[in-house]
């Protein structure tokens, strides 16, 4: 037994108070490079999970989360096996290879103007009030606006859209058990949603997202039918409730470093590193999960085939051992965060989530000067996919 497994602390994660952020993890960090808990491994550090996300000895892990947590039928969990985030081999890199010129940046270069008019479209709703629950005026509808508008969907299927995908998001907890007859229902409904999307794209197509992911059917490789209906589902989902979550956690965040939102609404540029550096510290997707594809040994420690590996992307972020003082500085450049996951697995939307967030979080800034918590908010447990439900904010105005 090597010293780091005795020094190794226990960590139990499936605590709905326990926090990512928390001294606790603090400890175990400094204790050692990982951690034990009731789902397996934590990796706590940077380096550790750099280079275990790129190790092709570890695979996806997530696609089990369902059955280990007593679920393992309903339409939640059929979608879930299915989706490109859980599959490996060949099916995998043929989906991704489909899916990659859809997520081109340069289609999204287009959309700015449109995406700008709508961060100001909402904040015009409060701003003159000099307060606002950012989830419900802001954070859920441009996250849901600004993805109708890259599906090429009406605007006024936006609050449906945003509903489905909280439900869903829902799964992503350790609370899991609780939701999961609400998270079915809304699988169950987004699948409608999409089948019908398809079928008028497949009709009528148009320049948008969703006509792109039909030709793809035509393409030598080409989508299946279930392949395709999988994807628009984690499209929507996926795409609503990073950016939704993501920015209520950036508002909280820059709260408590007033000097970094005076530094982004003066420096507007600052806005694609300051998503980083929210994200680096505060990120939605608090863990990263793979799992070992057989037995090997790593730094000294036997990973059995079958243990599940979480990298605990706000521990690695924050590791003293990489990221230099301050704690938080959207001025300058940090190592590359964990919070889109790495290796073959890389969130193949990441360029959606950041651009989104990228144009708003400036504007808001300005708009929004000498932001504050102004009363108690509803937060998701800091564990898995986390956020807040409700965050009352308030602002100096004119």
């Amino acid at each position: 037994m090597s010293n780091s497994t005795l020094k190794a602390s226990y960590l139990n994660v499936a605590d709905p108070t326990f926090s990512l952020s928390s001294e606790e993890v603090r400890a175990a960090r400094e204790r050692s490079w990982f951690a034990y808990t009731n789902y397996g491994l934590a990796i706590l550090r940077y380096d550790e999970v750099n280079r275990l996300l790129k190790d092709r000895r570890l695979v996806q892990g997530s696609a089990q989360w369902p059955v280990r947590n007593g679920i393992e039928g309903g339409s939640f969990a059929h979608w879930w096996a299915k989706t490109v985030l859980n599959l490996e081999g060949e099916d995998h890199h043929r989906i991704r290879r489909l899916l990659n010129p859809a997520f081109a940046p340069r289609l999204l270069a287009g959309l700015k103007p449109q995406f700008e008019s709508l961060t100001n479209e909402l904040a015009d709703g409060f701003i003159g009030r000099g307060e606002c629950e950012f989830m419900a005026e802001f954070a859920m509808p441009y996250a849901a606006r600004v993805l109708a508008v890259i599906l090429g969907v009406s605007q006024s299927e936006w609050k449906k859209m945003a509903n489905w995908s909280g439900d869903i998001g829902l799964a992503l907890g350790v609370r899991i058990g609780e939701h999961i007859e609400r998270v079915d229902s809304a699988v169950d409904a987004l699948y409608g949603f999409a089948d019908d999307l398809i079928t008028n794209r497949s009709a009528h197509p148009r320049d948008d997202l969703v006509t792109r992911l039909v030709l793809a059917q035509l393409d030598e490789d080409r989508l299946s039918t279930d392949e395709l209906r999988n994807l628009v589902v984690l499209l929507i989902f996926g795409g609503m409730e990073t950016t939704r979550n993501q920015l209520g956690l950036a508002l909280y965040t820059f709260a408590q470093h007033l000097d970094q939102w005076r530094a982004l609404a003066m420096q507007p540029e600052l806005g694609a590193n300051a998503v980083e550096e929210v994200m680096r510290v505060n990120p939605v997707t608090t863990w990263v999960t793979r799992e070992a594809a057989a037995d090997f040994e790593f730094q000294g420690l036997t990973i059995r085939s079958g243990t599940t590996v979480h990298m605990f992307c706000e521990s690695a972020g924050t590791d003293p051992r990489v990221m230099a003082e301050p704690d938080f500085d959207i001025t300058t450049k940090k190592p590359s965060h964990f919070a889109f996951g790495g290796g073959m697995h890389h969130c193949l939307g990441h360029f959606v989530a950041r651009n989104d967030m990228s144009i708003a979080l400036p504007i808001l800034a300005r708009r929004m000067p000498e932001i504050r918590i102004a009363g108690s908010v509803d937060a998701l447990p800091e564990s898995g996919n986390t956020g807040f439900e409700t965050l009352p904010v308030a602002f100096d105005h004119n």
